[in-house]
Parts: structure tokens; sequence; C-alpha cells
């Protein structure tokens, strides 16, 4: 995985779980990969993902079953999805309609371009 330095490691790897339980990777109910196997499966020191298990856990995304590791909520899914979208809505969005606006582009090339993404990314 490829760091950014503009954000905090914890919530980037935070992205990359959400990421997994929003392609339905990994579902609600079951067992996620423990802080040693995340933390050599990336590269980062286990503290980094104990780190981001914890946000996760205080966001009711994943919960700890004692002895057996991390779980992915019941409410998982609907909970990534609702706190990446404020996210997106809050930071991305207003960075995309600035450079959409200064560069002109339409609502019709967006739209073309979303579904030939649609298409080659997430094919039915």
């Amino acid at each position: 995985m490829e760091f950014r330095n503009n954000e905090a490691i914890y919530l980037q790897i935070a992205a990359y779980v959400s990421e997994k339980i929003l392609r339905g990777v990994w579902l609600p109910e079951e067992k996620i990969p423990s802080v040693r196997d995340l933390a050599m499966e990336l590269q980062v020191n286990p503290n980094t993902v104990m780190r981001t298990y914890e946000f996760l856990q205080n966001q009711s995304v994943i919960f700890n079953k004692r002895g057996l590791g991390f779980f992915i909520s019941l409410d998982g899914v609907k909970t990534v999805k609702t706190y990446r979208k404020d996210r997106f809505i809050e930071q991305d969005l207003p960075e995309f309609f600035r450079n959409i606006y200064l560069l002109e582009i339409t609502l019709e090339d967006l739209q073309a371009r979303y579904e030939k993404f649609k298409s080659e990314n997430f094919k039915a």
C-alpha cells in the first residue's frame, strides 16, 4: 500500500479496511485479519493497525470478541457508507466543484466519464 503524506497512516488504513467492507470482501460479522497479520500485509507497525482498529471500533464499524479478534459489525457497511459519504461531501466535493468550474468541465462530460469508469471497474 502506498501511503500519502497529507493524511495520518492509521486513517489511510481505515480507508483501506472500509473499502474492503464496501466491496463486500469482508462481510458483516466476519472476522477480519488480526492486527499482526494486517500490519505484515501493509508493512506497517502493529501499533498503527491497532490505532486503526480502535478508531473503527469507536465508529462502531468493527467490534472485538475477546480472545477471538475483530469482526465487522452488523451495521458496519451502513456506518462506513455514512462516514465516508459525509467526509467526501465535506472535504473532497468542494475541491472537486472548484476544479470543474475553473476547468469548465460540463456535467455531460462528467456523466460520460462516470459511466465509462463504472463499466471498466465495476462490471456486473
